[in-house]
C-alpha cells in the first residue's frame, strides 16, 4: 500500500492549495496548543474510560460471540464513537510518537477484529444471530456511517504510524461496501452521510480509484428518494433533491455538512467543476442565511436541523458541536480547492466559538449543543452518569448519544493541519497560533517559519524565517474579514496596509527575517440582518475572532441576563483582564412585576425603571465555566437611560 509522506487527515490529489502534515506544523504554545495538550493528556483517557464503562468496546466481543442480540448496549451507532476515538489516538500517537497510545489502539483493534466477518462486514447492531438483517434499516441503522469512521481511523493509523491491523480491517470493510453497494448491488444510500469522505480519502491513501468511484456513486444516488419518507421529510436525509441541484444545505445539519464535504472530495479528485460549484453555491447560501454568529449551524432541536432562511432564534440555537466539526471539515476542503480566504474565516470563527466552546478546561466534560441564549441556570450533571439531554446549561461528562466528545478529540489531535498550506510559489498561513512550520516548497526548496502570537487576545503576529534556500518565495497571510485597518511590516521595515482577504510578502528570505502582521482587536458591536426576526433590536459584541457573551454571574446579585439592555451608542471597551473580556455601557432593569396579561396597547405599556451599569462580557468559548448561570450573546439595545 503506498503511503504519503505527510500525516494528515485530508490530502487531496488536486486543488489550489496543499495542506501541511502533522510533521510539518507543530503547535508550540498559546490557545490551541493548550487545548491540544489537554486533549492528549485528559480527553482521550476520559473518552476511553467512558466507552469501556458504557460497554461499547464489549459490544464487539458480544458480536464476535453471537450474543449481541442479548448483551449489546448503546445506540445503533455506538461503534462509530469507538472508531472516532481510535482515529484521535492514532493521530495523537503519530504527533507525539506515543507508543503507549499505539498499544491502546492495538488492544482495542484486536477486539474489533474478532467481530469482522469473512466477507468484511462489521457492525455490532445488525447481522448477527437474533438481530435485524444487514442493511435492513438504511434510514436509521448507520451501518455505512460507522464504516466511514472505521475507514478514517484506519487511514489515521496508516498515515501517522504506518499500516497496521486497524488499517487492514478498514480496507476489508471498504471492499465489502464496494461489493454490496457498487454496480449491480444495492443502489441506495445511508441515512447518515459520512462514508463518502472516508472512501475518497482511502482512494488517496491506496491509489485505488474504485473507492473514489464508490463515493461518487453514493453522491450521485443522494436525492433520488431511495430512503423512506419520514415525519421530518426526506430533506432530513438530504434525499429530497440531488446534490448537483440543491441550492442550500438543509435537513439534519451534521448529515448535510458531511455530505457536502464528501461531494467536494469527489469533485476535486474527478475535476468535476459542476459538482464543486454546486457545493460552493450551497455553502454561500447557508452561511449567508442559516448560520449563527458563532459559526454554529442548526436551529431545530427536534430534528437537529437547519431552519428556513433567517430563522435563527438565539435561545433555540442547537448548533451541535458535531455540526461545528463538520462545518470546519467542509470549509477546509473548499479552502484547499479554491484558495479563497473566506473559507478560512469560517474555519476560524467555528473553531473558536463552537469547537473550543464544547470541552471544559479540564477536557473531561462537554457541550453537545451550543445555544446563544441560556434561559435556565441548569444543574451540575452527575459525573458518573450519561446525560440524556443534548441541550443543557452546563457541560456533561458523557452523553447517551456521545458523538461530540470523540469528534472534538479527533479534531484537536489534527488541528495543526488547518494552520498552513503550500503551493508552487510559497507558504500560506490561514490560522494564527504559536507554531513552528517546516516544509518543502516545489520551486524554492525547504523553508521554515516560526510563528509567535498572543492571538486571539492580541492581534500581533510575528513570523520569523528559520530556514531559507536563497531562492525567492511568497509568504501569504490571511487578513480576516473583520480586520479593517490591519497592516503588515516587512523584514526591511516597510509597513503597508493589509486589506481583508490576504496580504503577500515576496522576497528572497534569509534566516532571521521577520514579518509582522497587526490585526486590530478593538471590540465591536455587531447587528443582524433585519430579516432575522428573532434578533431585531439586539446587538452582540465581537473582539477579533471571538464572540462575547453576558453571564448572570457577572451581574449584580447574580440577576438574570434578561433584565439587561445595552447602549449601542457607546463603543465597547476592553476590560482589564486581558483575556478578551469587554465592558459595555448598559442598563439594569429594576422593579419588573408580572401583569395578569402580558400584552397591552403601546401607550399603556409600563415604563421600566432603568439604572446605568457597566456590563462585563466574556468570551463565549469560556461560558458556563463558573457554575450555573444564565447567558446571552445577543443583548437588547436601548438609547440613553430614561430619567
Amino acid at each position: 500500500m503506498p503511503l504519503p509522506s505527510r500525516p494528515a487527515p485530508l490530502l487531496p490529489g488536486r486543488g489550489r492549495l496543499r495542506p501541511l502534515g502533522l510533521d510539518e506544523v507543530r503547535l508550540t504554545g498559546g490557545f490551541w496548543a493548550h487545548r491540544q495538550h489537554v486533549n492528549a493528556t485528559a480527553t482521550l483517557d476520559h473518552c476511553l474510560a467512558w466507552v469501556r464503562k458504557c460497554g461499547w468496546i464489549d459490544n464487539f466481543r458480544a458480536a464476535a460471540e453471537g450474543r449481541a442480540h442479548r448483551d449489546r448496549r448503546g445506540p445503533v451507532f455506538a461503534d462509530s464513537d469507538v472508531y472516532k476515538l481510535l482515529e484521535a489516538m492514532a493521530w495523537e500517537a503519530g504527533r507525539r510518537d506515543d507508543t503507549a497510545l499505539d498499544a491502546v489502539v492495538d488492544e482495542v483493534t484486536a477486539v474489533i477484529a474478532g467481530a469482522q466477518t469473512g466477507d468484511g462486514y462489521l457492525n455490532t447492531a445488525f447481522g448477527g444471530p437474533g438481530q435485524a438483517a444487514r442493511y435492513s434499516d438504511l434510514e436509521w441503522g448507520h451501518e455505512l456511517y460507522c464504516y466511514g469512521h472505521l475507514i478514517q481511523a484506519g487511514i489515521a493509523q496508516a498515515r501517522a504510524r504506518g499500516e497496521g491491523a486497524l488499517t487492514r480491517i478498514a480496507v476489508r470493510a471498504a471492499d465489502h461496501v464496494r461489493d454490496v453497494f457498487g454496480p449491480g448491488g444495492i443502489e441506495r444510500v445511508c441515512g447518515h452521510p459520512e462514508i463518502e469522505t472516508a472512501l475518497v480519502e482511502l482512494s488517496r491513501l491506496t491509489g485505488d480509484s474504485r473507492y473514489l468511484d464508490q463515493a461518487a456513486f453514493f453522491i450521485d444516488r443522494r436525492g433520488r428518494r431511495s430512503l423512506a419518507d419520514i415525519a421530518f421529510g426526506r430533506a432530513y436525509f438530504q434525499d429530497d433533491t440531488p446534490v448537483r441541484e440543491a441550492g442550500v444545505l438543509r435537513g439534519h445539519a451534521v448529515r448535510a455538512l458531511y455530505l457536502a464535504a464528501g461531494a467536494v472530495d469527489v469533485a476535486v479528485e474527478r475535476g468535476d467543476d459542476e459538482l464543486l460549484a454546486a457545493v460552493v453555491r450551497q455553502w454561500e447560501a447557508t452561511v449567508a442565511r442559516r448560520t449563527h454568529l458563532t459559526g454554529g449551524m442548526g436551529s431545530h432541536h427536534m430534528d437537529e436541523s437547519f431552519g428556513d432562511d433567517f430563522v435563527l432564534p438565539p435561545d433555540r440555537a442547537y448548533a451541535e458541536t458535531c455540526a461545528g466539526v463538520a462545518s470546519v471539515m467542509l470549509a477546509q476542503r473548499l479552502l484547499l480547492a479554491t484558495g479563497h480566504p473566506r473559507y478560512a474565516d469560517l474555519v476560524e470563527r467555528t473553531l473558536y466559538n463552537v469547537v473550543a466552546a464544547s470541552p471544559a478546561d479540564d477536557g473531561r466534560s462537554f457541550f453537545y449543543a451550543n445555544t446563544l441564549h441560556q434561559r435556565r441556570r441548569g444543574a451540575e450533571p452527575d459525573a458518573a452518569a450519561q446525560s440524556p439531554r443534548a441541550a443543557a446549561g452546563l457541560r456533561a461528562p458523557w452523553f447517551a448519544v456521545s458523538c461530540c466528545p470523540t469528534n472534538v478529540a479527533r479534531t484537536l489531535a489534527t488541528l495543526g493541519t488547518c494552520v498552513a498550506t503550500r503551493d508552487p510559489d510559497g507558504l500560506q498561513i490561514h490560522q494564527y497560533a504559536d507554531a513552528d512550520l517546516d516544509t518543502e516548497l516545489p520551486r524554492s526548496g525547504r523553508v521554515g517559519v516560526e510563528m509567535r502570537t498572543g492571538y486571539p487576545y492580541d492581534g500581533g503576529i510575528t513570523l520569523r524565517v528559520t530556514r531559507a534556500t536563497g531562492r525567492p518565495w511568497t509568504l501569504t497571510l490571511r487578513v480576516p474579514a473583520w480586520a479593517h485597518g490591519a497592516h503588515v511590516t516587512e523584514p526591511d521595515g516597510h509597513r503597508r496596509p493589509a486589506a481583508p482577504g490576504t496580504v503577500e510578502v515576496t522576497r528572497t528570505f534569509a534566516p532571521g527575517d521577520e514579518i509582522r502582521l497587526h490585526l486590530p482587536m478593538e471590540p465591536r458591536w455587531t447587528t443582524a440582518d433585519r430579516r432575522v426576526d428573532a434578533l431585531r433590536g439586539q446587538l452582540a459584541v465581537e473582539r477579533g475572532p471571538l464572540v462575547l457573551c453576558l453571564e448572570s454571574v457577572d451581574l449584580p446579585d447574580d440577576r438574570d441576563v434578561d433584565a439587561v439592555a445595552v447602549d449601542g451608542t457607546v463603543p465597547p471597551q476592553d476590560a482589564a483582564e486581558g483575556d478578551g473580556s469587554v465592558v459595555v455601557a448598559g442598563r439594569l432593569v429594576d422593579g419588573v412585576t408580572d401583569a395578569p396579561w402580558p400584552y397591552t396597547a403601546p401607550a399603556d405599556a409600563p415604563e421600566p425603571r432603568l439604572r446605568e451599569a457597566e456590563l462585563l462580557l466574556t468570551p463565549y468559548h469560556a461560558r458556563a465555566s463558573r457554575g450555573p448561570s444564565t447567558m446571552r450573546v445577543w443583548l437588547p439595545a436601548t438609547g440613553p437611560a430614561r430619567t
